[in-house]
């Protein structure tokens, strides 16, 4: 379980971001503005936390779990954090992605994978045979800072891992995204209903938004009907990234800039600055649902929209 902490209370982190007034952002440089060869400079880490934690903990004491050697283990990873993304370092070891948000994948190997904030990672391992010390680390998103674990196969001794990485984290792409292909994917048909919605928001004064405007109860939710097959056209045109999360369904990635395919099912999906995701989902749980950024303070500041069967 990752999570990024402060003794700062939340109340006075947003009045602070909300008070702030940053420099206009070049129009060249804008998602959607003449010069669309440009890909925008994500902006990162608008909240500085004391720490991050996993499992509750720092690498300044960390949870050491006890695994047998050249047996499979599976790692269930959690971002609970407010605000912070990672990459996900398994360091000598390897494994197998082989379910998102709870909902399996065809097996994606590698040894590190991005997670974004409310976003869960099923990551299956071998561990080697012998005695030894596995660090397993999280790394923040466009900085060097990092929290983890460490597992220990029989009777290895646990040296201290520092909380700052050798190298920085790159910020979180659409490259994994693109190469998940759910086991259980959505029946194919026609949409039956297609809402357009753009990430919109700056960092000047803090506001954020869909489709320009910061949510209020007198917006009007999205409808939908019992029975359709609902497509989200999500367009990122801030300079942030924003995990989208969509409550009391599950939806599955069918397209990424144009390209359709049959992606991995999930309830929260990454939209990167400048990029455009389309989600579809079978509207079959009747209700009023939220729709929003799962970073608690864009939240705040109106990136929240609501769905509605009509």
């Amino acid at each position: 379980m990752l999570a990024d902490f402060s003794f700062t209370p939340p109340e006075q982190i947003y009045a602070e971001l909300r008070a702030k007034r940053a420099a206009p952002s070049p129009r060249s440089a804008a998602p959607g503005a003449a010069n669309e060869s440009e890909v925008p400079r994500p902006d990162l880490n608008d909240v500085r936390y004391d720490a991050f934690l996993a499992n509750d903990r720092t690498l300044a004491d960390p949870e050491t779990i006890r695994v047998e050697p050249g047996e499979p283990v599976l790692l269930r990873v959690i971002n609970s954090s407010c605000m912070s993304a990672y990459h996900v370092d398994l360091g000598a070891l390897s494994g197998d992605l082989v379910a998102v948000d709870g909902f399996s994948v065809r097996p994606v190997s590698g040894q590190r994978f991005p997670i974004a904030v409310a976003q869960r990672l099923d990551i299956l391992i071998k561990v080697p045979r012998g005695p030894a010390a596995f660090p397993v680390l999280a790394i923040l998103e466009g900085e060097r800072r990092q929290t983890g674990v460490i597992l220990v196969a029989g009777r290895a001794p646990v040296t201290r891992i520092p909380e700052i990485a050798s190298t920085s984290s790159p910020a979180l792409t659409l490259n994994l995204e693109s190469r998940l292909r759910a086991t259980k994917p959505l029946a194919k048909r026609k949409p039956d209903r297609i809402h357009h919605i753009d990430l919109t928001g700056d960092m000047n004064g803090y506001v954020w938004s869909i489709n320009g405007v910061a949510w209020n109860k007198d917006v009007p939710p999205l409808p939908v009907a019992e029975g359709e097959r609902v497509e989200l056209v999500l367009k990122n045109k801030t300079r942030m990234s924003h995990p989208m999360h969509l409550h009391g369904h599950q939806f599955q990635v069918v397209e990424i800039d144009g390209k359709r395919f049959s992606g991995a099912v999930r309830d929260t999906i990454l939209v990167t600055p400048g990029r455009r995701v389309v989600i579809a989902f079978d509207a079959n749980n009747t209700g009023w649902w939220a729709f929003h950024c799962h970073l608690l303070y864009h939240q705040a500041a109106g990136m929240f929209a609501t769905v509605r069967y009509i």
